[in-house]
C-alpha cells in the first residue's frame, strides 16, 4: 500500500465497519484520527497520528482501556500505509479463535462514543 492508498485503505475500513473519532487538545487541534471495529468478541483498533506514525491492535472484547491494553493480541507500529495494509490483512480467524477460546464466559457489549471523542464499553444485558 502507498501512501496515495491511505485514504483508500481507511475507505476500506469504514466498509467493513469501523467508526472514527478525532480526538482533539485543548485548541481543538485533531490529534489523531482513531477507528475502532467490536467483532467476534475481538476488537480491532487502528491510530494514526501521522502519515509516518500509525498504530493497530487487536485486543480481546473485555479489554478495559483499548489505547493502553493490558493485553494484545496483535500489534502493528510504523508508517500509515504499512500499519493500514496489515490491518486490512489481517485475518477475522484470529478473531473468531479468541472467540471460541473465550467460551461462554465470554463478554458481550460494544464500544459507545464518550465525551472528548473518548470511547467507553457498555456491556449488555
Amino acid at each position: 500500500m502507498s501512501s496515495a492508498d491511505v485514504e483508500s485503505g481507511l475507505q476500506e475500513l469504514i466498509a467493513r465497519g469501523y467508526r472514527f473519532v478525532h480526538p482533539t487538545d485543548e485548541c481543538g487541534e485533531v490529534q489523531a484520527v482513531v477507528g475502532v471495529r467490536a467483532h467476534d468478541n475481538v476488537v480491532d483498533v487502528v491510530r494514526l497520528r501521522a502519515e509516518d506514525d500509525a498504530e493497530a491492535t487487536r485486543l480481546p472484547g473485555d479489554e478495559k482501556n483499548i489505547f493502553a491494553p493490558a493485553t494484545c493480541l496483535w500489534r502493528s507500529r510504523g508508517p500509515a500505509p504499512e500499519v493500514l495494509g496489515e490491518m486490512l490483512a489481517l485475518s477475522d480467524e484470529h478473531a473468531r479463535a479468541a472467540k471460541s477460546a473465550a467460551g461462554a464466559a465470554a463478554k458481550s457489549g460494544c464500544w459507545v462514543p464518550g465525551r472528548g471523542g473518548r470511547l467507553k464499553w457498555l456491556a449488555a444485558s
